[in-house]
């Protein structure tokens, strides 16, 4: 068959294929291929199984002559990698034991970094967003979702969101866009905060849509940003206009992950603070919850409940949250691998959180896992047992990346 690619053999291939999308899951469901291979044509899965079988229908052998394991390209569903400056000062004195409040009395917080990308220009936001992405793909990870939020006003959030689709042509990964213009009322906004969403929804979402921008609107809904009665004529609007809903939800108090339930958002993310009460009704509900483990190393905070939204029925992505104050680390499989060692989560759950069901929370239906008909996305690791990638928390390293079907690492 002309155009047919086979790529392999790979001592252990982990499909994650069949798997559900909510509840806990056992490693004993994985059931790796042994000596596996993908046959690939025009960027997509054509048949996956054992090598030698898929062989005669190869026109071209991308041949691995090492042992090594498979997994479906990992994806990054929420991270803020567009912004200027840093915040190694917020990060000295936070573990010093400064307070938030002082911390942005101080000239930090997130409005320092708003500061920062304001001065910034796209030139230099476009150069910072590639450089990350390369980190990201290095670790294995083929999509990434990105943010804006560091403008805080109509013209400065549009530079950061055409900085994000002007990387995303020139990165080699997928970045799906979503607009966070309401991460937190300006200081230099005069007025009640219900007025700065307006504008930004009557300013902002046409030319979201006119560009073609994002079909994503987030919120963080927080006592230090806005309120669930406050952002309900902002989430109206987008729902209105056919935008997708997230949710930066329940991270250091509750109420978020309600708002996001409402108003059907295909993800809450943080809910560090969820209670028993928001994990049921979450896990009742279609909303993907997403846990941050970066947000928690990088305040030193409590985990999300990972193990009781799993074990109440809920569905349960993992992402890096990679930003430059709470979550600098940005390397989404050592995350994933704490989160799973605190909350005792199985090799299963780990790494379906940063695959399929990463991909539901963006709303993916073509990756995720390795399955006919699906995005040729895949990383591969120096081993024979892929028990040693979550083991090693990420410090095994992938040596290998591909795309579309084409090795881009």
């Amino acid at each position: 068959m002309s155009g047919h690619k086979l790529i392999g053999p790979f001592t252990q291939l982990l499909p994650l294929s069949g798997l559900a999308l909510k509840g806990s899951l056992r490693d004993e469901q994985l059931q790796p291929i042994s000596n596996g291979g993908i046959l690939v044509s025009e960027g997509k899965i054509r048949k996956i199984g054992i090598f030698q079988s898929l062989e005669a229908e190869a026109e071209n052998i991308e041949r691995i002559e090492h042992k090594s394991i498979c997994l479906p390209g990992f994806i990054d569903a929420h991270t803020h990698i567009c912004f200027g400056g840093s915040r190694a000062n917020d990060y000295a004195m936070r573990n010093s034991g400064k307070g938030y409040l002082e911390i942005a009395k101080a000239g930090g917080g997130i409005w320092d970094t708003v500061t920062k990308t304001r001065d910034a220009s796209e030139e230099t936001l476009i150069r910072g967003i590639i450089k990350r992405c390369t980190s990201h793909l290095h670790l294995g990870v083929t999509t990434l979702e990105v943010k804006s939020g560091y403008g805080l006003s109509v013209n400065e959030e549009l530079k950061m969101l055409r900085a994000i689709k002007r990387a995303s042509e020139l990165v080699v990964q997928d970045i799906i866009v979503t607009c966070l213009a309401a991460h937190m009322k300006p200081k230099d906004w005069v007025g009640p905060p219900v007025l700065y969403l307006e504008e930004i929804a009557n300013k902002l979402f046409p030319v979201l849509q006119s560009e073609k921008l994002s079909n994503r609107i987030d919120a963080f809904i927080e006592e230090s940003a806005f309120s669930s009665n406050e952002i309900k004529s902002y989430f109206s609007k987008a729902k209105g206009m056919g935008f997708d809903i997230v949710v930066h939800a329940d991270q250091f108090t509750t109420g978020g992950s309600q708002v996001a339930v409402d108003f059907g958002a295909i993800s809450a993310d943080h809910l560090e603070a969820s209670t028993e009460q928001e994990i049921k009704m979450l896990a009742k509900s279609s909303v993907i919850a997403m846990a941050l483990p970066g947000a928690s190393i990088g305040l030193g905070c409590s985990f999300t409940p990972a193990r009781k939204i799993l074990d109440m029925g809920g569905a349960l992505a993992i992402a890096s949250d990679h930003n430059p104050g709470s979550a600098p680390m940005g390397n989404l499989l050592t995350q994933a691998c704490i989160l799973g060692t605190f909350e005792k989560l199985s090799n299963a759950e780990v790494l379906a959180g940063i695959t399929f069901r990463a991909a539901a929370a963006l709303n993916l239906k073509d990756r995720g896992s390795l399955e006919v008909g699906k995005k040729a996305d895949f990383v591969i690791f120096p081993t024979d047992n892929y028990q040693e990638v979550t083991y090693h928390q990420g410090q095994l390293k992938p040596h290998g990346v591909w795309k579309n079907g084409t090795r881009v690492f």
